[in-house]
């Protein structure tokens, strides 16, 4: 930052939003290990201390973090297609975390979901009742998506590794690994946090959860025992 840059940031007030939004773009710009206090308080021109009035610690800042991106998803669309409304929901949150690949790893380290976080899920649950989903059926809903409610998966393992032909003695003990290793085409430019989870198969298990959900709607599916 210039001394000029410096000098015309120092004369807009600091509020919490403008910290929160300058730290957003300093993870997109240098990744989320690079983000510091002294860091961020240099872009703003600030001293560190001045950011402690709206943030109390640097926990405190990502939790923000995360509400910020969160807050870029767009609202749910309307109509009476509940599957169409969740699934641009879902999506449009993957593309917000493709603009910010860091994000992932700061959702998946907080312990416990944020503010924005609750209120997107409350908003997805009740997208799943207004589509007539019975509240139990919701409830399994929820704990089958998992993360990609928040538009990504978690991965067995990583398979983010070279391409290439497999290990001939890895192919050996492992033939059927090998054989789908073989076959795999994956978009390494749609990927979020790398591995599998590119658009395509993000999709195919999204359309996949979506339909079977839709089919036990249908059933009047209840987890309730039967004597």
């Amino acid at each position: 930052m210039t001394p000029q840059e410096a000098t015309r940031t120092q004369r807009i007030p600091l509020n919490r939003d403008r910290v929160l939004r300058a730290a957003v773009a300093l993870a997109d710009a240098t990744g989320i290990d690079a983000l510091s206090m002294r860091r961020l308080a240099q872009e703003l021109g600030v001293v560190p201390m001045a950011l402690y009035k709206h943030v109390a610690n640097k926990e405190e800042l990502l939790d923000g973090m995360v509400d910020a991106v969160v807050g870029e998803i767009d609202p749910p669309a309307s109509g009476p297609d509940w599957q169409h409304v969740v699934r641009g929901r879902i999506l449009s949150a993957r593309r917000v975390l493709l603009r910010h690949p860091w994000a992932v790893r700061v959702i998946e380290s907080r312990t416990g979901p944020t503010p924005a976080v609750l209120a997107y899920l409350d908003s997805m649950a009740g997208s799943f009742r207004d589509g007539g989903l019975s509240a139990d059926l919701t409830h399994h809903v929820m704990h089958a998506m998992g993360s990609r409610l928040l538009g990504f998966s978690q991965e067995l393992f990583d398979t983010s590794g070279p391409s290439g032909p497999p290990d001939p003695g890895l192919a050996a003990r492992y033939p059927h690994i090998a054989e789908l290793a073989a076959t795999a085409a994956h978009d390494g430019g749609s990927t979020v946090g790398g591995g599998c989870d590119d658009q395509f198969e993000f999709e195919f298990a999204l359309d996949l959860l979506l339909d079977g959900f839709e089919s036990l709607r249908r059933q009047g599916w209840t987890s309730a025992r039967k004597a």
